[in-house]
C-alpha cells in the first residue's frame, strides 16, 4: 500500500504535488490546507485524512479535526498538524507512524520503532527550504518513508 504525504499547502497545490501523490492508495494532508478546494483534488487522485492546520480558521475548517487515525492493514498511522502536540505515548499506542506538518521541514526518522514523518511544504517557499511531499510505502507491518522533494 503507498500512502501519499502532504502538508502545509496554504493554499496553493502545485501540479508537481499532485504528479508525486499519484498512485497512491490513501493521501494524508497534514493540515495548514488553506483552501477546501485542495483537499477535494486530492480525492480525485485518492481517499484523503486531513486535519486541521493553526492556519486552517474558515469555516470550512470547523469540521476537520485536531487528529486522526489511518488504519492500513495492521499499521495505525497517527495524524497531526504540530508534532509537539503529541500528548501520548505512540508505541504503547500501537503506532506505527506519526505524520505531522507545520514546521515545513521535511523529516523521516524512526524512534523506538515508531516513523516520525513530516513531509515538508508543498505550498509557497518558505525561507529556503525545500518544496516537498512524501509517501510511506506499507506492506504488512514494515513501513518505508520516502521525502520527495519537488522541482519548484
Amino acid at each position: 500500500m503507498r500512502v501519499g504525504l502532504i502538508s502545509d499547502t496554504h493554499g496553493l497545490l502545485r501540479p508537481q504535488a499532485l504528479d508525486a501523490l499519484r498512485g497512491s492508495d490513501f493521501i494524508v494532508h497534514a493540515g495548514d490546507v488553506g483552501d477546501p478546494a485542495i483537499v477535494e483534488a486530492l480525492r480525485d487522485l485518492a481517499p484523503v485524512t486531513v486535519v486541521r492546520g493553526n492556519n486552517d480558521r474558515g469555516a470550512w475548517a470547523c469540521d476537520w479535526p485536531e487528529t486522526a487515525v489511518l488504519s492500513v492493514g495492521v499499521v495505525r498511522v497517527h495524524v497531526l498538524h504540530d508534532a509537539k502536540a503529541l500528548n501520548f505515548d505512540p508505541v504503547a499506542a500501537r503506532i506505527g507512524a506519526i505524520v505531522s506538518g507545520h514546521s515545513h521541514k521535511p523529516v523521516a526518522a524512526q524512534r523506538d520503532g515508531v516513523w516520525y514523518v513530516n513531509p515538508g511544504s508543498a505550498g509557497p517557499r518558505r525561507f529556503r527550504l525545500p518544496i516537498s511531499v512524501a509517501r510511506l510505502d506499507i506492506r504488512g507491518a514494515r513501513i518505508q518513508p520516502h521525502i520527495l522533494e519537488l522541482s519548484a
